[in-house]
């Protein structure tokens, strides 16, 4: 189960990912549970995004 902070942080990724802080400890959970990539661009900066994430926040917007 995710925290409040780390489901937020999946948000963020969703819809702002080129504004997240990178060195967030939430960010990292999510790497571990696979929910996001890190993908790097043109510039060799790191961006994040999701993965298996997306599904999750799909769900959670059909049941509001």
């Amino acid at each position: 189960m995710l925290s409040p902070h780390e489901f937020a942080t999946l948000l963020l990724v969703k819809d702002t990912p080129d504004q997240l802080q990178m060195d967030r400890a939430e960010l990292d959970a999510l790497l571990e549970r696979q929910l996001v990539t890190l993908e790097r661009i043109a510039s060799g900066n790191k961006r994040p995004q999701l993965t298996d994430g997306d599904w999750l926040v799909q769900a959670v917007a059909r049941t509001h």
